[in-house]
C-alpha cells in the first residue's frame, strides 16, 4: 500500500484541509510556498496517465473547494502533477500540488540552460 493510501486509510496523520467521499486534500510536510496542499482521490490511481475523464471533472470542483477554503483563489495559485520519475512524481498515487500565498515564482526552470536537457 502506498504511503497516500495509508494516508487514506488514517494509518498515517495528515493535516487535513478539505476531504469528502472522494477526495482528501493536506498540507505538504515539505511546503515550497507559503501555501502548499496535496490532493489526491482516495481511489488509487498511479497518476495522471491513468486518471479518467471523470474523476478529473470532479477533481478539478475539489481543488475550486480547496482554494476557498485557504483563501488563495482570488490572489492566484499554481497547480502541478508530477509525471513519472523524469516529471518529479516521487509518491505513485495520483496528486496535484496547490501552490500559493505569495507571488510565485518559476523556480528551478529560471536558471536551466536548455541545452542541458538535449
Amino acid at each position: 500500500m502506498c504511503l497516500f493510501c495509508k494516508i487514506v486509510n488514517k494509518e498515517i496523520p495528515a493535516n487535513i484541509v478539505l476531504e469528502n467521499e472522494n477526495f482528501l486534500a493536506f498540507h505538504d510536510i515539505n511546503p515550497k510556498a507559503p501555501v502548499h496542499i496535496l490532493a489526491i482521490p482516495k481511489l488509487h490511481v498511479d497518476s495522471f496517465n491513468e486518471v479518467t475523464g471523470e474523476t478529473m471533472a470532479k477533481m478539478t470542483e475539489f481543488i475550486q473547494e480547496i482554494v476557498k477554503e485557504v483563501k488563495i483563489e482570488t490572489s492566484g495559485y499554481r497547480v502541478i502533477t508530477n509525471v513519472g520519475d523524469n516529471g518529479g512524481q516521487e509518491v505513485k498515487h495520483l496528486h496535484f500540488h496547490i501552490l500559493g500565498g505569495a507571488k510565485l515564482k518559476w523556480g528551478h526552470f529560471s536558471d536551466a540552460d536548455p541545452k542541458d536537457f538535449l
